[in-house]
């Protein structure tokens, strides 16, 4: 399998640098998966997990929004946050989706729809962590 160059880039780090044979994005359209020659294009990200296959072996990170550009050289990932799924502590995220919950009655209108929204994608990062915790 023809492999090409990712790189995942977050405020804090590069989370990521190197050849992979596929990357599996959490897209606001839709999940999308890049392999080497992919068209070129833009997406924004929406919070979830995109999965890294390189080798065989698959990496699962968090992302809670971002970009991502398609190009003749890559796929390069501007991520908020990035985290290796192996790195979250299941219950301090737990608690922050505790906390938005919380927080949902203090919201209306527009600030209210985005709050809902992100809190939806961070209870659907929470049933992919517990499942995969399971596997």
């Amino acid at each position: 399998m023809a492999t090409f160059h990712f790189d995942l880039v977050s405020p804090e780090k590069i989370a990521f640098s190197g050849e992979v044979d596929q990357v599996d994005v959490p897209g606001q359209e839709g999940d999308f998966g890049v392999l080497a020659g992919h068209a070129p294009f833009v997406a924004t990200l929406r919070p979830g997990i995109l999965t890294v296959t390189s080798g065989g072996s698959q990496q699962k990170i968090i992302v809670l929004g971002g970009l991502a550009e398609i190009s003749e050289k890559g796929l390069t990932v501007l991520a908020d946050v990035a985290t290796s799924l192996k790195d979250v502590d299941q219950a301090a995220f737990a608690a922050e989706i505790a906390g938005m919950e919380s927080k949902l009655n203090e919201k209306q209108g527009n600030e209210l729809d985005r709050a809902i929204e992100r809190l939806d994608h961070f209870k659907t990062i929470q049933q992919q962590l517990n499942s995969t915790a399971l596997h």
